[in-house]
This record gives structure tokens, C-alpha cells and sequence, in this order.
């Protein structure tokens, strides 16, 4: 693999919010060194208000979530492929990235532009057998056992994998905002529980796992706690507010999440992306996912780094007294040199 490539044109997708966490130390080095990136983005959960407040623009915003319906989802893809292929034909992009965004993969595959995605859940088979098969390069961590992804056609030279956790490189610059508690009302002598709903587009939907409401409603009665809810979507933060329970904190808009974790004395997630920031963090954090675990999660509970939750009351609520123990930093260079190594071909 060739080193580092300067002056090429990039295209990055993002479709969720934890993309723009992904690319953003990597952006900011490709355009350092005096690259041009160019940034597509879906309308979904909190992903403009992040770019955004990480001082990112999205060059075009296309496309939506589909919401549960397969029929939607399906009507929102090829909507989105069309669009992106009419918006990124003629601009002479050398490569194109993304984080599981298997749009990205199939329209530069179709506009003949090499493209390298990369993941940390190997189980999102649909997603995957789409996107693994038009990349160029899959690029993931060493966690994640190779014979997994051979289903998607994924072998080396195509695969390529990293040490750690993807967290460990984006917030390996990272500190966090002191004040950012203090600013939601949160009380420091009470134990600050940090609590991240699961992917579902609805939180009471008869298919959901129902140990997150429990959890919720466990801790948000909880005189000693104050439990900062983080919602994916609209729908959930009007769940929640209705449900007004009176140690829960809700805000309005997307906030500085990385500082709220970086500073919460427990962490309690239905989704991987914020229990590995906390896990890479230092901090005690629990999963109340209900679908099949990954390589990476069953890597981090082999280790004692996350925890299975069951039931809210086998939670250890205590106050932390070293904020930052335990944490583990890496430099993204290494995770863009494997992403750039699309353009080798």
C-alpha cells in the first residue's frame, strides 16, 4: 500500500449522525494537506445539526430516511441513488467515502470513482451485501472475525482492518466541555446518567426492545440521578417528554454528546456508536441492545469494557472520581491511509 496521496478530490456521504463524527478529524487533515472534499448528507436524525456544529457544510442534502416500511425504504434508496449520481457525474472526484453508506458505494462504483467504506457492525446484512460488494475497500476493525464478511464477498485485498475502535481515532483530539452540565441545569452531586434510545424510528412500536423504556422510566424516578436523555429522532424526544418524569433532562436540539458522556458518571446506550465513545472514553457504560451482538461489543465485554443490561436495578450508580481513567487514544492518519487506499485500486 502506497503512502498517503496529496491534492485528490473526495467525496464523503453521511446518512446518519455518527458519520459526521467519523469524517470530521479526517476532513479536517485531507483539507490541511489541500484536498478537496466535497460533503453529501441525508436529511436523518440530528446528522445537518452535527455538521454543523462541527463546523461542516454539506455541499448538497439529499434524500431521507424511509422510515419502518420496506416499500419507503426501498422508494427513498433509488430516489437517492438517482439523485446522487446526477449530483456527483462531472465532478471529477479521485475518490469517495463513507461509513456504511451503501448509496455512496453503488453510485461511485457506477461512476467508475474507486470508493472505501468502512463499519463496525457486521450484521446489517442487507445494508452490507450492497455496499461491501461495490467498494473497492472495506475497511474495518480487527474485531470483527473475517469469515464474517466473506458472505458479502469481502477478502483481502479488498478487506483491510484497524486496531481499537473507530472511537479511539475520531476523539483522540478530543477534550471535553466542562461547563456543558452545569449549562442543562445538571446537579453535580447527583449521579449524571447518560442514556441514548435504540435505532428504532419509534420507541413504543410492538417490535421494540422494551428494556430501554424500563430502564428510562427506572432511572428518570430516581431522586440521586439525573438521567440525560439524547434522542435520535423527534418522535422520541416527544416520547420522552411526555412521559415527564421528573430526574430526566431533554434537550431541545443536538448538543456537544461526546462532553456529556466524556463527563457522565454512567452511560447507558441501545446503540453501539455511543457505547464505544464511552468505552474509548473511560467511562462505565451498559448496552441494552436486543439484536445480535457484533464482533466489536463481544470484544469490549470480553474485556469487562461494556456490560449487558437485563434490569435497570442491576445499574452501579456512583458518582465517578477521575473523569477520563482508563482512555484510549489512536491517530486517524493511520485510519485515512487505509480508507485512501481505494485509490491503488
Amino acid at each position: 500500500m502506497r503512502g498517503p496521496v496529496a491534492n485528490v478530490r473526495v467525496w464523503v456521504d453521511m446518512t446518519a449522525s455518527a458519520h459526521v463524527l467519523v469524517f470530521r478529524p479526517l476532513i479536517e487533515r485531507l483539507r490541511t494537506r489541500g484536498d478537496e472534499v466535497e460533503i453529501t448528507a441525508r436529511d436523518y436524525a440530528q446528522t445537518l445539526q452535527l455538521l454543523e456544529l462541527h463546523g461542516l457544510a454539506a455541499d448538497a442534502v439529499i434524500g431521507r430516511h424511509g422510515g419502518r416500511s420496506r416499500l419507503q425504504k426501498a422508494r427513498q434508496m433509488t430516489h437517492r441513488l438517482g439523485a446522487l449520481r446526477s449530483w456527483a457525474k462531472g465532478r471529477d472526484f479521485d475518490v469517495a467515502l463513507a461509513h456504511g453508506s451503501h448509496e455512496l458505494a453503488i453510485t461511485a462504483r457506477r461512476l467508475h470513482i474507486p470508493s472505501s467504506t468502512t463499519f463496525d457492525y457486521e450484521f446489517a446484512t442487507l445494508q452490507h451485501q450492497l455496499g461491501c460488494r461495490a467498494a473497492t475497500r472495506v475497511v474495518v476493525p480487527e474485531a470483527i472475525p473475517p469469515e464474517r464478511l466473506r458472505p458479502y464477498g469481502v477478502e483481502p485485498p479488498k478487506l483491510l482492518q484497524y486496531p481499537g475502535l473507530k472511537e479511539e481515532y475520531y476523539l483522540s483530539d478530543f477534550e471535553p466541555d466542562r461547563s456543558l452540565p452545569e449549562s442543562f441545569g445538571v446537579d453535580p452531586g447527583r449521579v449524571l446518567v447518560v442514556l441514548r434510545p435504540p435505532p428504532d424510528v419509534s420507541l413504543y412500536h410492538r417490535h421494540s426492545n422494551p428494556l430501554f423504556p424500563q430502564t428510562l422510566d427506572y432511572l428518570g424516578r430516581l431522586e440521586h440521578v439525573h438521567a440525560f436523555v439524547l434522542p435520535r429522532t423527534e418522535e422520541q424526544r416527544e416520547f420522552v417528554r411526555r412521559l415527564a418524569l421528573p430526574s430526566v433532562i431533554l434537550p431541545e436540539t443536538a448538543v456537544d454528546a461526546q462532553s456529556l458522556i466524556a463527563l457522565a458518571d454512567v452511560v447507558v446506550s441501545a446503540g453501539g456508536t455511543m457505547n464505544r465513545e464511552a468505552a474509548a472514553l473511560g467511562v462505565p457504560v451498559y448496552t441494552t441492545y436486543g439484536g445480535r451482538l457484533g464482533g466489536v461489543d463481544e470484544a469490549l465485554i470480553r474485556e469487562g469494557r461494556l456490560k449487558p443490561l437485563t434490569d435497570p436495578r442491576a445499574l452501579e450508580l456512583a458518582k465517578r472520581d477521575a473523569p477520563g481513567d482508563g482512555r484510549v487514544r489512536r491517530d486517524p492518519g493511520e485510519l485515512l491511509r487505509l480508507l485512501l487506499s481505494a485509490l491503488d485500486g
